[in-house]
């Protein structure tokens, strides 16, 4: 070769082409696009053929919260003076019918009979007492008049007509106090708050 430089040696200049690692980057990131957009179109397809979808759109809108305006209505109970209670004492302590029933007499109940308790109860009501009547009176009189006296066995029989029986039991001592007792009436005839809601 002729000019004023000459190549002497074995080592030659090795040409490379420069790195583009910036079109490989790109190359990397449009494939995992890709390859994302396939997985969730094939997942699209096959909620639709298998139901999925609904379950999805039924998870996303919000639940119906009943209205505060729905909630149970108060129960309506009858008024003492609607109560027509017959009084038996079925201990052995005498006048303690007559007592009991002038004590229910001042809270505004109306009495029917007083007298011993008949012989399918003398001295066999082991409690405070029993309230006995037909079956309506289970969810009418009887929460009325359980007020007076908590804890009271309560027995529906057979009877028409409206009026109850209190059977006073040998561990009768004494009714609830006035207070507590319209404390548990009003209780009853209260409605329920409704319970906080979630939504």
């Amino acid at each position: 070769m002729g000019g004023k430089y000459r190549i002497t040696g074995n080592t030659y200049p090795r040409m490379r082409r420069p790195r583009h690692r910036r079109k490989l980057v790109l190359s990397v990131t449009a494939a995992v696009v890709a390859l994302g957009l396939a997985g969730w179109g094939t997942l699209q397809v096959i909620d639709v053929f298998t139901g999925g979808d609904g379950q999805a759109n039924a998870a996303g809108k919000p639940k119906a919260c009943p209205s505060p305006s729905a909630s149970t209505p108060a129960k309506v109970l009858p008024k003492p003076a609607a109560i027509k209670v017959n009084i038996y004492n079925a201990t052995p302590r005498s006048g303690l019918a007559k007592a009991a029933a002038d004590e229910l007499k001042k809270r505004g109940f109306a009495i029917g009979k007083v007298d011993n308790a008949p012989a399918a109860y003398d001295k066999k009501v082991p409690g405070t007492g029993m309230l006995l009547g037909g079956p309506k009176a289970m969810n009418d009189s009887f929460p009325v008049l359980a007020t007076q006296l908590p804890g009271a066995a309560q027995k529906t029989d057979t009877r028409k007509t409206a009026d109850i029986d209190l059977i006073i039991g040998t561990k009768f001592k004494a009714f609830s106090t006035p207070a507590a007792a319209a404390t548990a009436l009003t209780a009853l005839t209260t409605a329920p708050s409704p319970a906080p809601s979630s939504c």
